[in-house]
């Protein structure tokens, strides 16, 4: 997930609660050691520093090779949300999901790409209801009625591969399923219209009708990006209405991951430098795919096998 630098320096007052409907307002607990990676396994730049090297400055076209190394690192950064998806339950610790998710990566022969990126960590990031993105797997038990986007990215064969979910714990009220429902339907509707030729403007004003459609709103602070051999690069992919510059060309990979809110668009950054929580309170859910331009439209390729 890219950041939106104009709107990380914009700090905003906690206000009262509206009626958001029956969920906990999570604080963050106590985080554990930063799990290790065994040597034999290939890691990315920025592994040791947490600072990348790579510094992409356009649009990269990838050739049928580096496709055919996004597929397989795409597959199974799904394979390992999906399956971590199963797992989630009443009672259990972000940091129970982190090391799972750790686990399957290390199983699978892949690093888990958030791990000391920019000094992040964990393997993984865990946001539970008001936090927006970027939560840091800690030691609070999950609640019944609990929602939690799950974001995973995995370094395969010198690629990444990107994706995340918001689950729902135990009996999850009518607001928030609705909330994680219009999530899902920005980003379906997203990808639907990708293609050659298409502008990458385009979708983020089909992101902001569907989330108007079901009375909601996006948080503007949070991009998807271009990714590959990086992390992050171009294009940036605004979740919102936009002018920004270019057109989708058959080859290009990259993320989309709008966020959607109850409330009003304003967030705080706490104290750790990643945590994201709503200024106001309100719950938020996030899905996000990796997705392909091919000559003939887009093809998902973070979905399962």
């Amino acid at each position: 997930m890219r950041f939106n630098n104009f709107v990380r320096q914009l700090f905003f007052s906690k206000k009262s609660k509206p009626n958001f409907g029956k969920y906990a307002i999570v604080q963050p607990g106590k985080v554990s050691a930063r799990k290790t990676v065994p040597e034999h396994i290939a890691k990315p730049s920025y592994y040791k520093t947490g600072q990348p090297l790579e510094n992409i400055l356009h649009v990269e076209v990838k050739n049928e090779e580096q496709i055919g190394k996004m597929r397989k690192s795409c597959t199974l950064a799904a394979t390992i949300l999906e399956r971590t998806g199963e797992c989630i339950k009443v009672g259990q610790t972000t940091d129970e999901i982190d090391a799972i998710v750790h686990n399957l990566c290390i199983k699978a022969g892949a690093y888990p790409s958030p791990l000391n990126y920019r000094n992040f960590p964990k393997s993984v990031c865990t946001s539970v209801n008001n936090v927006a993105c970027h939560g840091i797997p800690d030691d609070r038990p999950l609640e019944d009625g609990d929602i939690i986007n799950v974001d995973i990215t995995v370094f395969l064969n010198g690629y990444h591969g990107d994706c995340s979910k918001t689950f729902l714990v135990g009996d999850v009220d009518e607001e928030g399923r609705r909330l994680v429902a219009a999530a899902e339907a920005c980003l379906q509707n997203a990808i639907s219209l990708c293609k050659p030729g298409k502008p990458f403007r385009d979708i983020g004003g089909v992101i902001e009708e569907t989330a108007a459609a079901f009375n909601f709103r996006v948080i503007p602070a949070f991009l998807g990006h271009g990714i590959g051999h990086y992390f992050h690069g171009p294009p940036e992919i605004f979740h919102f209405r936009n002018d920004y510059p270019g057109k989708m060309e058959a080859g290009m990979t990259f993320t989309i991951e709008p966020i959607l809110t109850q409330g009003e668009e304003l967030i705080d950054i706490l104290e750790d430098d990643w945590t994201a929580t709503t200024a106001d309170n309100a719950r938020t859910a996030q899905c996000e795919h990796t997705v392909l331009i091919t000559r003939s439209g887009v093809e998902i390729l973070t979905l399962p096998c």
